[in-house]
């Protein structure tokens, strides 16, 4: 399986990340761990969201939706209450 995600850091409410993993748990430990130089500046994170792909071109081609400006409104849309607390 294939997973695409949404990150929010517990510091900065503003800053987030959207990625694709064939391992989710390990990826997320990696986020919180500073091991990605992306997103070392914002730790700790807290997953907000997750899909599950059996293709990996899906999973890719769902992440870079999630990155475009429509997406980006459709998540906020989607986790409007996740995002606030």
């Amino acid at each position: 399986m294939f997973y695409v995600y949404y990150l929010n850091s517990k510091k900065f409410k503003d800053q987030y990340y959207v990625g694709y993993t064939a391992n989710l748990k390990m990826r997320f430990e990696q986020h919180n761990k500073g091991l990605s130089s992306s997103t070392k500046p914002f730790i700790p994170w807290n997953l907000i969201f997750y899909e599950a792909y059996k293709s990996r071109k899906d999973a890719k081609r769902r992440e870079l939706y999630f990155k475009t400006t429509k997406g980006k409104k459709a998540l906020k849309l989607m986790l409007q209450y996740s995002l606030i607390e």
